[in-house]
C-alpha cells in the first residue's frame, strides 16, 4: 500500500524524488530509510546511489543503463514504475532493522562551549540544567549532510531549543557540538557554521584515513554524556566510543 501523503517526481534526468510528507516525523524516517536499504538489498538495473533526508528520498540512476535493459520507454517512467512496484509489492520495505546506539563523549566546559551566553538568554536555564536534558535525550540520526560526517539529530527536548546564531561563523572546530532549534549535532571537520556551540567531543566523526570513515549513518540513535575538560585533553583519539 503506498503511504499518505507519499508523492514521486524527477528530480534530474538521472534522479527521482520520492516524498512522504513534510514533517520530521520519526515514522516517516523510519519509512524512508527502510525503503533505502530494500533498494540497496535488490537494486535495479542502472541503480547507482540513494540519498536519504528527513522525510524524503532521492534515487540516482544512470540512464543509459536503464535504456539499455529497458529500451522502449523514457528512463524516468521506468524508474518510477519500479520503484512504485517496491513500495505496492512488500510492505516489508517500510520495516527496518534495529538502530545502532552511539555514544558519544562530549566536554561542556565554556573553553569549548562558545555560546553558553545565548543559551542561556534564550532558555532561561542553567548550564547544568542543559547539559543534564542534553544527555538524557537519545538522538535519532535523521539524515547526514552538510559535511562528510555531519549528523542532524531530532529528538531534542524543547526547553533547550535555540536559534541558530543570526551570523554564522567563518570557522567552527571539529567536534563542536551544537544546537539549531530543536536539532543537535557535531560538526566533523572545521568548517564555517552558524549553530550554538556548547561543547566538544574528542571523537572523530569523520576519519577519511580508517576503514569505516563515517561513524554515524542516518538511522542510527546517539546518546551524548559528560566528560570533563582532563578526560578531553587526555582522549586517545583511536578508543571505541
Amino acid at each position: 500500500m503506498i503511504p499518505t501523503n507519499f508523492q514521486i517526481s524527477p528530480l534530474s534526468e538521472s534522479a527521482v524524488v520520492l516524498g512522504f510528507g513534510n514533517t520530521i516525523d520519526r515514522t516517516l524516517n523510519t519509512q524512508v530509510l527502510a525503503l533505502a536499504e530494500a533498494i540497496q538489498a535488490s537494486p535495479f538495473p542502472g541503480f547507482t546511489e540513494v540519498l536519504p533526508a528527513y522525510s524524503s528520498l532521492t534515487v540516482f540512476y544512470d540512464i543509459f543503463a536503464v535504456r539499455k535493459t529497458f529500451p522502449h520507454t523514457p528512463a524516468y517512467h521506468t524508474v518510477r514504475k519500479i520503484l512504485l512496484d517496491y513500495i505496492t509489492t512488500d510492505e516489508s520495505v517500510f520495516h527496518s532493522g534495529k538502530d545502532m546506539l552511539v555514544k558519544i563523549p562530549v566536554c561542556y566546559s565554556e573553553v569549548f562551549g562558545w555560546d553558553w551566553k545565548e543559551v542561556y538568554e534564550h532558555t532561561g536555564i542553567s548550564r547544568e540544567e542543559v547539559i543534564a536534558i542534553h544527555t538524557a535525550t537519545i538522538y535519532r540520526v535523521y539524515m547526514m549532510g552538510f559535511l562528510p560526517g555531519f549528523p542532524y539529530l531530532g529528538g531534542m527536548d524543547s526547553r533547550i531549543a535555540t536559534p541558530r546564531k543570526s551570523q554564522p561563523r567563518l570557522k567552527v572546530e571539529a567536534g563542536s557540538v551544537g544546537i539549531a532549534g530543536e536539532q543537535t549535532g557535531v560538526y566533523p571537520l572545521d568548517s564555517p557554521g552558524g549553530w550554538q556551540v556548547i561543547g566538544k567531543t574528542p571523537v572523530k566523526l569523520f576519519d577519511p584515513t580508517t576503514n569505516k570513515p563515517v561513524l554515524l549513518k542516518a538511522g542510527d540513535q546517539v546518546q551524548f554524556y559528560e566528560i570533563d575538560e582532563d578526560t578531553f585533553y587526555t582522549w586517545n583519539s583511536a578508543k571505541e566510543v
